[in-house]
C-alpha cells in the first residue's frame, strides 16, 4: 500500500479534537498512520496537512483531504466495513441531546483558545480570558445537570456516538492540560470512567508527543 491508499490522520497525541479521530479510527479498526504536527504555533497550512484554518485534525486520504475531527471521523465511518451503527450530531433531534452536544463542542473550543493564549505568553486575568473561564465553567456546569438524562436518552442500539467520544475527550482534557479541576463534576466523572473502559480510549491517551 501506497501512503496515499493508506489514511494518515495529522494531529496531536494532547488534543481532544484529534482525540476523537484516533477514538473513530479505533473503534472502527481503521488502518491508518498518525502524523504529529510538531508545531501548534505554525502559520503554514502545509503543516495542517493543508488546512487553511491552521487547525487539527487532518485525515488525508486517496479522495482528498478531510479537515476536522467530524469530518474525519464520518470518512473513517464511510471506509469501514461493516458500518457499526454510530449516532451523529444531526440524529440528536431534542432538545436536551442537541444543546449537550453543542455545549461540548464550544467548551472544548473555549478549552482551545485559552490554552493558545497561555502559550502564546497571553495573560489569563484579561477581560476577554476571565470571559472565556467564566463561559466554560457555565457549560460545565450544565454539562454536569443535564449528563445523565442525555445519555440515557441516547439510542440504546448504538455501537458508539459522537456525542460520547466529544463529551469524554472535553472531560478528560480539562485535567489533563491544567485547564479546570474536574472533581466537582460527578455525573460526568462516572461517564469517563466507563467509558475509558472502552480500547479505543485506552489506546488513545492523552499524552505529549516528543
Amino acid at each position: 500500500m501506497s501512503a496515499l491508499d493508506t489514511p494518515v490522520i495529522i494531529g496531536r497525541s494532547s488534543s481532544h479534537f484529534t482525540r476523537i479521530a484516533r477514538i473513530f479510527a479505533a473503534e472502527l479498526r481503521a488502518e491508518h498512520s498518525f502524523q504529529v504536527l510538531r508545531d501548534l504555533l505554525s502559520t503554514d497550512p502545509a503543516d495542517y496537512g493543508g488546512n487553511p484554518a491552521l487547525r487539527i485534525p487532518v485525515l488525508k486520504t486517496a479522495r482528498g483531504s478531510w479537515f476536522g475531527a467530524l469530518n474525519v471521523s464520518r470518512e473513517l465511518w464511510r471506509q469501514s466495513h461493516p458500518r457499526p451503527r454510530v449516532v451523529w450530531p444531526e440524529d440528536l433531534d431534542v432538545p436536551l441531546l442537541a444543546n449537550v452536544q453543542e455545549l461540548t463542542l464550544q467548551a472544548m473550543a473555549t478549552e482551545v483558545t485559552l490554552v493558545m493564549e497561555k502559550m502564546a505568553g497571553g495573560g489569563e486575568g484579561t477581560t476577554h480570558a476571565l470571559k472565556l473561564r467564566q463561559s466554560l465553567l457555565n457549560m460545565m456546569a450544565w454539562l454536569e445537570e443535564h449528563a445523565d438524562a442525555a445519555l440515557a436518552a441516547l439510542p440504546p442500539g448504538r455501537d458508539l456516538s459522537y456525542l460520547e467520544v466529544t463529551l469524554f475527550c472535553l472531560v478528560t482534557h480539562l485535567e489533563f492540560r491544567d485547564v479546570l479541576p474536574t472533581a466537582p463534576y460527578a455525573a460526568l466523572n462516572r461517564f469517563c470512567q466507563q467509558f475509558a473502559q472502552r480500547p479505543s480510549a485506552r489506546d488513545t491517551a492523552f499524552r505529549f508527543d516528543t
